[in-house]
């Protein structure tokens, strides 16, 4: 059974009302049974193989070499492939997306900006995914039914952008934008962006899934051609074969511990090797998705029989058959050039937890009780929560009941309070059919709706005070400071779902399940078997409840309104464009210390309810990033009134005079999520440059769209120079041209002055970008020549 494709749908089948639950099956899918594969059984648009063979023989000859398989699909999307320069870390390509993917709290602004292009209806393939704004509190269907209360607003305006301008809309319930994505977009070749920083989910299927700002999303729908600095590619060499307690996951947190957080900055992480072959295609999936963390433009697999099973799987039997008869296309040459390699052996490999605080402080399991101890980490585990994009396929589910069921046998539940978060609706109805989901009940699990939850922060977590020293592991990508709780004194630990299983079953972060022991009801010891579960349901996937409105072929008649008094969406004014002069005597909003992520810059949690609002999400701002004066957050002293306040606020007494500012910043500036928030905030309060030691790839991008000017110290010791009193001026801007570094004017308090050089990547159209204001400026400017 498959869902209806969108030659068949009936009036029966469509809504525009985001709260419908029709359902509307049939046998065969039109679009694959004409005998040529579509891109999706919800999609009119062919695979693109055909212009992308012939794009590819292009720049073969050209390049004249063996290619990664990265290369491959990535330049057989190229806009021109004859005459695009094609240099590897420094050639800005000009390239054609196959689709668009949008979760709902960076949706938001994505269509506002879209909306005020004046556009009619989006250029490519693009889906809506509401996953993002549903708090974890009680179970999956308390959960889920109270944010469709709360957030019928947002909904609503979703759904109906999405029946205007054509965009698929998936439902709150249907699963996490990534896992939907996997489960029916992604297809071997693809190149898509997606307004989620875990976009590279989908290279476990072949593709190129880059996560975006908002701003670049409306370039793609807009059918403008997309612009990326070309990417290196960092080869890492699989050899021999995952068993025993080491998983997928394994395979990232190792790379996190060896690239860092930004190692992996403006290169696609290419796997290959003979240890594929030991990989499901969702386990693929997991490594590409954390490669965000550390900085990877994407990460892709190559093409393999376990990516063909996975389609078939899937009711994308024709896909496969195609992806196979383009495997060369889809894979990488003998011989391909890497920029960097990195080797690793599988069979060798231990089962890793990573953090606290970070991403990419890796620790083998064998070493992690010692390592806490010496860290004075709290060692007793609160809370264990598997799912997530991350991890919540068929087989990683099924291992954790392998092992739950193991303790059950031996009369033995969770110490730690255990949460379960399903990918999709399909994952949620095939668990619960085939019994895994009550194991996980048994074992003292509560299973949450089908969402992000607790990995964004969407957690009311009860059982800790703020400020409380505490523990948890989680199957999650991303632990920095306060982001799963809000709570700066919890430590979040990131691995595998097998080891966070085990470890919520022991209790503690002493246990390590290769080698100790638990006891049973009986008082008997015992060993935990290594965990086991089936790569693929043999019964098949169960869709569960339908939860997708296609878009009506003409969507002009459909209506979509903001009132001007909602406190969640409010409609963009354009920003001011560059005045021409030079900005001298800019104040420093704030001087930050250390690492701050777009987490640091606009919080998520709580405040995703204001993601369609600019101006109250700006209330956020710089709320946990470090004075690097005092020490605090959320503190800094107004250089006009000399009160010490919060971010937010002395930025906008800082508008209201008229008076322009800057922030200066540390290494990795901006690393995390690809929310755009981070840089629509600074840009509305006021800011006109950030300056850092450097940048994260996607905030970086996102600070050009929007008219601010990201520099970096030519000198990174330059930075301890800055004084947050200082009057900061930027010289020389008329001349402003790619390459040409910015003369920097410091003019400290006591009256003498430093001359600094800063550095920028901007080419001529992203200095266009800034010229005009935004890129969006740009866009309209472009279309009334």
């Amino acid at each position: 059974m498959a869902y209806c494709s969108r030659a068949v749908l009936s009036k029966a089948c469509h809504a525009v009302t985001w709260q419908t639950q029709a359902r509307c099956f049939h046998q065969s899918p039109l679009s694959y049974a004409a005998g040529k594969a579509a891109m999706s059984r919800f999609d009119d648009a062919q695979l693109p193989y055909d212009k992308l063979r012939k794009n590819y023989e292009v720049v073969k000859k050209r390049l004249d070499r063996p290619m990664t398989a990265s290369e491959k699909v990535l330049y057989s999307h190229l806009e021109s492939p004859a005459s695009q320069e094609l240099e590897r870390g420094s050639s800005y390509l000009q390239l054609r997306p196959d689709r668009v993917a949008l979760q709902d709290a960076t949706a938001q602004m994505a269509l506002l900006q879209f909306i005020s292009s004046g556009l009619p209806r989006v250029a490519v393939p693009s889906t809506i995914h509401c996953d993002h704004l549903i708090e974890a509190q009680v179970g999956g269907v308390e959960d889920l039914a109270r944010a469709k209360d709360l957030n019928k607003e947002v909904y609503h305006f979703l759904a109906s952008a999405g029946a205007k301008y054509g965009l698929g809309f998936w439902r709150p319930g249907s699963g996490i934008i990534h896992q939907i994505i996997l489960e029916n977009y992604a297809f071997p070749g693809l190149l898509m962006v997606g307004t989620d920083s875990h976009t590279p989910n989908g290279g476990g299927l072949g593709g190129l899934c880059i996560g975006v700002g908002g701003a670049d999303a409306v370039d793609v729908m807009a059918d403008i051609p997309w612009e990326l600095k070309c990417p290196k590619v960092i080869g890492v060499h699989l050899t021999g074969a995952l068993s025993g307690w080491t998983s997928p996951k394994d395979i990232i947190l190792k790379v996190a511990g060896i690239l860092t957080v930004k190692g992996g900055t403006g290169a696609i992480v290419e796997y290959f090797g003979p240890g594929l072959d030991s990989i499901s295609c969702t386990g693929m999936a997991t490594i590409c998705n954390m490669g965000a963390e550390i900085g990877a433009t994407t990460s892709l697999f190559p093409y393999n029989q376990r990516m063909h099973d996975y389609l078939a799987a899937t009711g994308r039997k024709d896909i496969a058959n195609s992806a196979d008869d383009n495997a060369a296309l889809l894979t990488p040459d003998a011989g391909a050039p890497y920029d960097q390699l990195i080797e690793i052996n599988l069979s060798e490999l231990k089962p890793h937890v990573n953090g606290p605080f970070t991403p990419d402080l890796a620790t083998p399991i064998d070493q992690l009780a010692s390592t806490a101890k010496a860290n004075g980490w709290p060692l007793e585990v609160k809370v264990g929560l598997i799912g997530s994009c991350t991890n919540s396929s068929y087989e990683d589910m099924g291992r954790c009941a392998s092992l739950a069921r193991q303790a059950l046998d031996h009369g033995i539940k969770a110490k730690s309070t255990f949460n379960v978060t399903p990918g999709s609706e399909q994952i949620r109805a095939t668990i619960e059919r085939d019994g895994i989901a009550e194991t996980l009940r048994e074992f003292g699990g509560t299973v949450l709706a089908n969402a992000c939850g607790p990995c964004i922060g969407q957690w009311d977590r009860k059982d800790v005070q703020k400020g409380e020293k505490n523990t948890i592991v989680t199957s999650y990508n991303r632990n920095f400071t306060g982001r799963n709780d809000a709570n700066a004194a919890t430590h979040a630990f990131v691995t595998s779902p097998e080891l966070t299983t085990a470890l919520s079953l022991a209790g503690t972060l002493e246990f390590d399940p290769t080698r100790d022991t638990l006891t049973g009801a009986d008082g008997t010891q015992f060993r935990l078997e290594v965990p086991r579960g089936d790569e693929l349901p043999s019964r098949g996937f169960d869709a569960g409840e339908d939860t997708y409105q296609h878009p009506p072929a003409d969507g002009s008649g459909s209506e979509v309104a903001v009132d001007a008094k909602s406190q969640r969406l409010q409609l963009l004014e354009p920003f001011a464009p560059w005045d021409g002069k030079d900005m001298d005597d800019m104040t420093i909003l704030i001087k930050v210390k250390g690492k701050c992520t777009t987490d640091h810059i606009s919080a998520a949690g709580p405040w995703l309810k204001f993601r369609g609002h600019l101006d109250n999400i700006s209330n956020n701002m710089f709320l946990t990033a470090v004075n690097a004066d005092t020490g605090e957050m959320n503190a800094v002293k107004n250089q006009v009134t000399g009160e010490v306040g919060a971010v937010p606020a002395t930025a906008r007494d800082y508008k209201a005079r008229g008076v322009s500012w800057c922030v200066v910043g540390d290494e990795n500036y901006g690393e995390g999520s690809s929310r755009e928030h981070a840089a629509l905030e600074p840009r509305h309060l006021g800011g006109r440059a950030i300056i850092v030691k450097s940048f994260a790839r996607i905030h970086e991008t996102n600070l050009k769209k929007q008219g601010m000017l990201p520099l970096t110290f030519a000198n990174a010791a330059d930075y301890d120079k800055v004084q947050t009193t200082d009057k900061l001026s930027l010289k020389g801007l008329s001349s402003l041209a790619p390459g040409k570094p910015v003369e920097c004017v410091l003019k400290h308090a006591d009256g003498s002055t430093d001359t600094i050089q800063l550095l920028h990547s901007m080419n001529a159209q992203q200095i266009e970008w800034f010229s005009a204001g935004s890129a969006l400026n740009r866009m309209r400017q472009k279309r009334q020549q």
